[in-house]
């Protein structure tokens, strides 16, 4: 399968490089990404990409879809999304797009947003993943556009794929695709019990939290931090395991979970021996009674 990169010209500290257009395939091709509407990048994307079938946004940010119409223009190919501007085709989860013998695989990953979709090779064992996954650091999850609950499942479910290699929308091509997704996940876990151990000695805002956590962040990226904070604080809110007092910036968030779940270690829920997740396993791992048992 061939894929090229083409990278934006729009490097900075969340975009790193710049965003990564990718041109997979070949007469024709299919371009994932055009990224800002940028001539001198759209007029390169259009040149390496010749003939295409397709153009495909992974999600609608505005370092990654807004070139789309200027280059459909430019190439005469539709604009395929999940969230459809006008003019635009829509994608569904599990929807393969093809073009000339090649097949990917639209796969509905909410949370970095909630139209986010990933792009799925199964032959070559290949995942584009928009900022689902990037190549360097990790993604932000910022509330309430992203939802850290709803981008635990989409990690898992791109795990489950079991891809080799990974084609980001920032930063380097990765290669040893299952340990990236193995330390986002870690990742998230270890902020989440940093985050639960920054509340057991009382209640704090997002930002009481993030000098704790983040203090070696250079000071223009705590505001990203204590989004990152919030994302946490409002799963373990929807967990059972924290309640929120107030509101706005000045809410404040407290433990109400006052001992470890029996089974993993996390905050268990009010009332209860087990966190969330453990609850519901334990509920599926119940064997269903014998016929005509009461």
């Amino acid at each position: 399968m061939r894929v090229v990169r083409v990278l934006a010209d729009n490097p900075g500290p969340f975009t790193l490089e710049g965003t990564n257009t990718w041109i997979v395939g070949e007469r024709p091709s299919l371009v994932i990404d055009p990224g800002p509407e940028d001539d001198r990048h759209l007029a390169a994307v259009a040149k390496e990409a010749g003939d295409v079938a397709a153009i495909l946004v992974t999600h609608a940010h505005p370092d990654h879809a807004p070139g789309a119409g200027a280059l459909a223009r430019q190439v005469g190919a539709p604009v395929m999304a999940f969230r459809p501007g006008p003019g635009q085709e829509r994608i569904r989860d599990r929807q393969v797009v093809e073009a000339d013998g090649l097949r990917l695989r639209v796969v509905h990953t909410p949370g970095h947003t909630p139209d986010h979709v990933v792009l799925w090779a199964a032959p070559q064992a290949a995942l584009l993943t928009g900022d689902a996954v990037l190549g360097r650091g990790t993604s932000v999850v910022n509330p309430p556009e992203g939802d850290l609950t709803a981008y635990l499942r989409s990690l898992r479910r791109m795990q489950a794929l079991e891809p080799r290699v990974l084609y980001p929308g920032h930063g380097p091509t990765v290669f040893e695709a299952a340990a990236k997704l193995e330390e986002y996940v870690s990742h998230r876990a270890m902020r989440e019990r940093q985050v639960v151990d920054a509340l057991r000695d009382g209640p704090r805002t997002a930002r009481d939290i993030v000098p704790g956590i983040y203090g070696e962040y250079p000071p223009d990226l705590l505001p990203v931090a204590e989004r990152q904070v919030l994302a946490h604080l409002v799963k373990l809110e929807q967990e059972g395991i924290v309640e929120r007092t107030g509101g706005g910036e000045a809410a404040l968030f407290r433990l109400i979970g006052g001992r470890p779940c029996d089974r993993c270690g996390h905050p268990a829920m009010a009332h209860s021996r087990l966190c969330r997740r453990c609850s519901l396993d334990a509920l599926q791992e119940e064997p269903a009674p014998a016929p005509g048992s009461e």
